[in-house]
């Protein structure tokens, strides 16, 4: 069976390749065999960040040293490159380019975020920008705000995604994660985005918010959702599911869903005491509700660690609308399998079920390897 390749191969001798020829097209003393050579030396031994920074050494090499002489190279790149409607490994060549700039352009700002606009479309920018807004914050920032209006979705998008305080795989933007209100004004203007891939961007945006600020972030909630726009009500659906996610009651009427939760009993049974890895537990919520309620259903595994401490995490169940003195029983399976991003271990583990985040019935069993 053939395994699926992994991220880090987006930038491998394809893509190096793609590059290279990309840039002879536009440069014509563009040394291209020098260039091939260079990025590729031990490039199989780098992971992808890894990656991303040796090509970006290697082209500052091969480009002019002055970045003025450069930045018109690097517009005519974003006019030739291949037009394509969907997402493949190619756009991936791209990103040590458009990085290039975030390292090289930084001493000139304005010259630098007008080459970032011109190539955020063939990957993202959202990397590059990060140094800008560290060095230059406010002439950074009020570029973002000129590009909230910009045609281009992927600009938009740049301006929501460059300034998250926590963007994956980025440095953290630690200033923004402390005091966010230099973000929203730029948010307020891509709410209700025409693009969906904008206005996941701004929801992305604002769960990075919640984890530091949930009170004020649920504020600006509250007086967004008096629009009745929809899609702005998706945009703060999703730029809550970490206050979901950690039970925090006043999220759930914002929402829409009832501010209490009132129970007669509520019961969870497994079909299994003792399991093995690879096994499926099936789980059955029975539960009669004291008055009709719409509430969110989630449950959280207390896994048991190497050192035999339990460790949570929570799972979507789905939503529920309940009715006085009518039981209700669901059901949900659960497969037990070792993942990349959690080992598991023997020992007692804790099924929990939480209705608005509020644990209403739980269960154990023991799960052997």
């Amino acid at each position: 069976m053939a395994t699926s390749p992994q991220l880090k191969d987006h930038l491998g001798p394809v893509a190096i390749g793609q590059l290279a020829d990309i840039l002879y097209a536009v440069y014509p003393a563009f040394d291209r065999q020098g260039f091939e050579i260079q990025a590729l030396h031990q490039l199989h031994t780098r992971e992808l960040k890894d990656r991303v920074r040796h090509i970006i050494l290697v082209l500052a090499s091969h480009l002019p040293d002055d970045f003025a002489k450069a930045a018109p190279i690097l517009d005519s790149v974003a006019k030739v490159w291949p037009q394509e409607t969907e997402r493949n490994w190619s756009h991936y060549a791209a990103w040590p380019l458009i990085d290039y700039v975030g390292e090289y352009g930084l001493d000139q700002p304005e010259l630098g975020l007008a080459v970032l606009q011109k190539l955020t479309p063939l990957f993202t920018a959202e990397f590059a920008i990060r140094p800008f807004l560290e060095q230059h914050f406010e002439l950074t920032r009020q570029q973002l705000l000129r590009w909230t209006r910009h045609g281009d979705e992927h600009v938009r998008r740049l301006a929501s995604e460059g300034i998250r305080p926590r963007l994956p795989w980025a440095r953290q933007l630690t200033t923004l994660r402390d005091d966010p209100s230099p973000i929203w004004p730029i948010l307020e203007r891509l709410k209700n985005d025409p693009s969906l891939y904008v206005r996941r961007s701004v929801a992305n945006n604002l769960n990075d918010i919640s984890k530091d600020h949930p009170e004020p972030l649920m504020e600006v909630c509250r007086r967004w959702l008096n629009d009745a726009d929809p899609q702005t009500a998706w945009v703060v659906k999703h730029g809550l599911r970490t206050l979901v996610k950690q039970g925090k009651q006043d999220v759930y009427p914002l929402l829409g869903f009832s501010p209490t939760v009132e129970m007669e009993w509520a019961t969870l049974s497994l079909s299994a005491t003792h399991i093995h890895l690879g096994d499926t537990l099936e789980l059955t919520l029975t539960l009669l509700s004291k008055e009709a309620s719409k509430l969110v259903l989630d449950y959280r595994i207390g896994f048991v660690g190497k050192e035999g401490r339990r460790r949570y995490k929570v799972f979507k169940w789905k939503t529920i609308a309940t009715q006085k003195d009518t039981p209700l029983t669901l059901t949900k399976s659960q497969l037990f399998q070792p993942l990349s991003t959690r080992q598991l271990y023997p020992g007692l583990h804790l099924i929990e079920c939480m209705l608005n985040g509020q644990v209403v019935a739980r269960a154990e069993f023991e799960l052997s390897l």
